[in-house]
């Protein structure tokens, strides 16, 4: 898969409005960790992979310092990460997901680490999110995706010859 280009228009409109999607790591016990989070597609990157970003928000946490959350110590020590959005309906013939692959890397407040792309990134959170307006994303790391693979199930693949196969 080369950027977004490599999903269809109605998987990549999916993805650029979903609210939310549930991020997998895996902590050091081998269990994988699931959490739900906000995120916003970004531009690709250098090589064409598609970008999301999610950031370590005001929202309360069971930790002063973001980058002490178990979802960020899983992908610092293994930044291999899955992102999965998925559209429920009691309509069965209407239920979809698109499962994202990715490496995750942290960029850091600041001038010199996120620079232009973090303005970016918090542009587009805050445009998605009117919730950010109040919230100090300059002050704090945001979590960065960068997409290697996506699946498509269900509506979202059968409209792209998927048939729904995806596993």
């Amino acid at each position: 898969m080369t950027g977004l280009s490599a999903l269809d228009r109605d998987q990549r409109t999916f993805l650029t409005t979903a609210r939310t999607a549930t991020l997998a790591t895996v902590a050091p016990s081998g269990r994988v960790r699931l959490v739900p989070i906000c995120f916003a597609v970004g531009a690709d990157s250098p090589d064409g992979r598609p970008r999301l970003y999610s950031p370590l928000d005001d929202k309360p946490k069971a930790v002063a310092d973001p980058r002490t959350l178990a979802r960020v110590r899983d992908l610092m020590a293994r930044p291999d990460a899955t992102l999965l959005v998925d559209q429920w309906s009691e309509d069965w013939d209407r239920l979809g997901w698109l499962r994202l692959e990715a490496t995750a890397d942290l960029l850091e407040p600041g001038a010199g680490s996120g620079g232009a792309e973090q303005d970016d990134a918090i542009a587009a959170l805050r445009a998605k999110y009117p919730q950010y307006a109040d919230h100090r994303l300059e002050e704090r790391p945001i979590l960065r995706f960068t997409v290697h693979r996506a699946v498509a199930w269900g509506v979202l693949a059968r409209d792209a010859g998927g048939g729904g196969a995806g596993g």
